[in-house]
């Protein structure tokens, strides 16, 4: 059985390690300016090492955001392993096998455990390496506010199930956005992150093979770019693997507002970029950021910051993780490598 000192001990570790509430329940910038003032700079610093590795991160740390926010609402619950007992949302097909970046995420928190332990959520870490993927790809730059609390629920069926696919038409991308209180404007605007980032052959062999009884190919799709397309991903889905294609023709490595050109000239690559010709409204916004860079730039900045504020824990809900991979239990605030007796490893476990 536990001794008194023991469980008191164990109390004040709870309460020392539990990081201070967001003020009034509400995200703010500059959240960890106290408890934590290097934490965005230290998640930068990360961002832009692994991007100078690999370019192409930046693209998966943004979708990353998106997966993660419209899936229980920005808490990491994309981050979270799988078990015995419940499989992922990140090995549901929406995420694997592409989404990447956890690589990233999981430098980020360890720097910023080292300098403040058990003060920074993950789900902020993710939010905070989109902002810096923005504006190392696009130069777009923003603000954006903090105090996510990391949840403990994560769901293979839940991804199935809130995450748009690429195979969405119109009506079922405005519905899906709309449940996260994303305008059809919004839904536009934040399309235009396929301007960077690759895409693997089974998101659009629909569109290149059997795509009705009259046509091979869909016809709303650049014919000569469907001839490239089948180049690279033949019809034998097992020779292609694991090949992928650059999503925007154009300038495949900048967040900026070539793909929406390249939407009016039929070169997206999805079922979902070419829905968004097929309805007025969603028509009229892609011709508008097509014409501005500008001004699509700075609608993309206050999007990812109002997709940022999506369901999210604070106060006093969820956690924060020590390991974004897993959920905290009391038996992780025993001092590791602690050897405890059969009887009280036990009872801690299961308090």
């Amino acid at each position: 059985m536990l001794s008194l000192m023991k469980l008191l001990s164990l109390f004040l570790l709870i309460i020392a390690v539990a990081p201070p509430p967001a003020v009034d329940g509400q995200l703010k910038v500059g959240f960890y300016s106290q408890s934590c003032p290097s934490a965005e700079s230290l998640v930068r610093q990360t961002v832009v090492s692994a991007y100078a590795n690999n370019p192409g991160v930046a693209a998966g740390l943004i979708r990353m955001f998106f997966h993660d926010c419209f899936v229980r609402g920005c808490d990491a619950s994309v981050l979270l392993d799988s078990t015995s007992s419940n499989k992922a949302e990140k090995d549901a097909p929406p995420n694997n096998p592409s989404l990447h970046g956890f690589g990233v995420i999981d430098a980020a928190k360890t720097a910023v455990e080292a300098r403040c332990p058990n003060t920074v959520s993950c789900a902020d870490i993710v939010a905070f390496a989109a902002r810096d993927s923005a504006f190392l790809t696009g130069n777009i730059f923003y603000d954006i506010p903090s105090g996510r609390r990391d949840g403990n629920i994560s769901l293979f069926n839940d991804a199935l199930t809130n995450l748009p696919s690429p195979l969405s038409n119109a009506s079922t991308l405005i519905k899906a956005f709309a449940a996260k209180n994303l305008t059809a404007d919004e839904l536009v605007t934040l399309s235009g992150a396929h301007s960077i980032g690759v895409s693997h052959c089974s998101s659009f062999r629909n569109r290149i093979y059997n795509f009705s009884s009259t046509s091979q190919t869909d016809p709303t799709l650049s014919p000569p770019y469907a001839a490239l397309l089948r180049c690279v991903c033949p019809f034998n889905s097992s020779l292609s693997g694991n090949t992928t294609v650059v999503m925007d023709l154009l300038t495949p490595g900048v967040l900026d507002n070539a793909y929406y050109l390249e939407v009016q000239l039929s070169l997206g690559l999805f079922t979902s970029d070419q829905a968004l010709l097929t309805q007025p409204s969603l028509s009229a916004a892609v011709n508008d950021n097509a014409g501005n860079g500008a001004g699509w730039a700075a609608k993309f900045a206050t999007a990812m910051v109002k997709m940022g504020n999506t369901e999210v824990k604070t106060g006093k809900q969820g956690e924060i993780r020590k390991n974004c991979h897993v959920v905290n239990t009391v038996s992780t605030l025993w001092n590791e490598g602690e050897e405890k007796e059969g009887e009280e490893e036990s009872l801690v476990a299961n308090m």
